[in-house]
């Protein structure tokens, strides 16, 4: 009777361990997501790898992280032979949402688009312009776990009285 509460206590301190060993190595791969989301600071036109880590173009001049995944299901993009417009939806599990701000605002900037102003909270917002259009970012973190990043780019429209 005693080898046998001994075993199951044995198999019961050996599925904790090996439930503690899986959860200390899902939270180490945050922080390399983190390191990843990092902004660009040298050359990203170079080599193919800098490209890759740094982000791919979306809408003919908005940067994103290549970290992120692309829901076409909840996107949209307008196109004519003169302008891109949409409304683009990214994700991703476990993402450091400072990061993400710092990636968009840097590279966003050296891409000439303006930082007319920003929001930060448990919903973050970023509104940049260039002279013919405008860019709202969206970064909300959900309670799971998951990064939803919402990007509108539109037309400038300004009404004329």
């Amino acid at each position: 009777m005693t080898a046998n509460i001994f075993r199951r206590k044995s198999v019961m301190a050996m599925l904790l361990v090996v439930l503690l060993g899986t959860v200390w190595m899902g939270c180490s791969t945050t922080v390399k997501e983190r390191q990843q989301g990092q902004p660009v600071t040298g050359p990203t036109r170079d080599t193919s790898a800098e490209a890759e880590w740094s982000g791919k173009y979306y809408l003919d001049d908005v940067r994103v992280p290549s970290e992120l995944n692309y829901k076409p299901n909840r996107s949209f993009v307008y196109e004519t032979p003169k302008f891109k417009a949409g409304v683009m939806v990214f994700t991703k599990w476990r993402l450091d949402v400072t990061s993400m701000i710092e990636f968009f605002t840097y590279n966003l900037e050296k891409d000439n688009w303006k930082l007319i102003n920003s929001f930060r909270g448990k919903e973050s917002f970023l509104n940049f312009t260039k002279p013919d259009k405008t860019c709202s970012i969206k970064i909300v973190e959900k309670w799971y776990g998951t990064v939803v990043v919402e990007i509108r780019v539109g037309p400038l429209g300004e009404k004329k009285m």
